[in-house]
Order: C-alpha cells, then structure tokens, then sequence
C-alpha cells in the first residue's frame, strides 16, 4: 500500500509541474503579445508590479491555448478575481453558507386599492 502512495505522490507531482510549466509557457506568451494593460480596469502595468497582470482564459478552460492567445485576456488580479467570482456567483456558490430566505412581504400589493380609495 505505502509503495502505491508513493508511485501517486510522483504521479500528482508531475501533474502539478507540468501544469505549472503549461502555465508559465502561455504566460510567457501572452505577456509578449498583448499590451501590459488590465482588459478590464485600463491600469497599467510594468517590469515592477508585472506579477499582479495575469491571464484570464475566456472559456474557463485552462487547456485551451491558441498560440494566437484568442483565448487569454490579461487582467489585474483584483479584476481577474471578480471574474471567478461572477462565474461562481452564475452557478451558484457551495461554500456552506445556507441561503437567505426570500423576503415574502411585498409592500405595494394592496397599492391599487389604497390609491383608489383616496381619489
């Protein structure tokens, strides 16, 4: 069993670093084909505070990488993580939080009638 672990542990090892190179690798690309500019909020970036530019890829798949980048964006990190956020907020968030009861009172359902009454 412990001689399984390990071959797994190599296994996810090297799954890991490669991902890791798969990602530098389309980084590495996407940095020389677009401009250092935040898609999103327009701020600009240089060789100082580069490592909060990153790369979005549209279609949320992270193995989809067009040597011509049609499927990256470049984004500021604060902005790249409000795009995650609005694609967990669209499939709803699994976090353990229990959802908020709908609020049942509607305060202009008898409007008609009261607006009736005073004319």
């Amino acid at each position: 069993m412990a001689k399984d672990a390990g071959k797994l542990d190599k296994i996810v090892l090297e799954a890991r670093r490669n991902a890791e190179k798969r990602a530098q690798g389309y980084r590495a690309q996407a940095l020389k084909l677009f401009p250092w500019v935040c898609g999103r909020c327009a701020r600009t970036f240089d060789h100082k505070n580069l490592q909060l530019l990153e790369v979005h890829h549209k279609n949320s798949n992270h193995d989809d990488n067009p040597p011509d980048g049609s499927n990256w964006e470049l984004l500021c990190t604060y902005c790249h993580e409000h795009e995650h956020s609005k694609l967990k907020d669209s499939m709803g968030r699994d976090d353990g939080r229990q959802a908020e009861e709908a609020a049942t009172h509607s305060p202009f359902a008898n409007l008609k009638d009261l607006l009736k009454k005073k004319t």
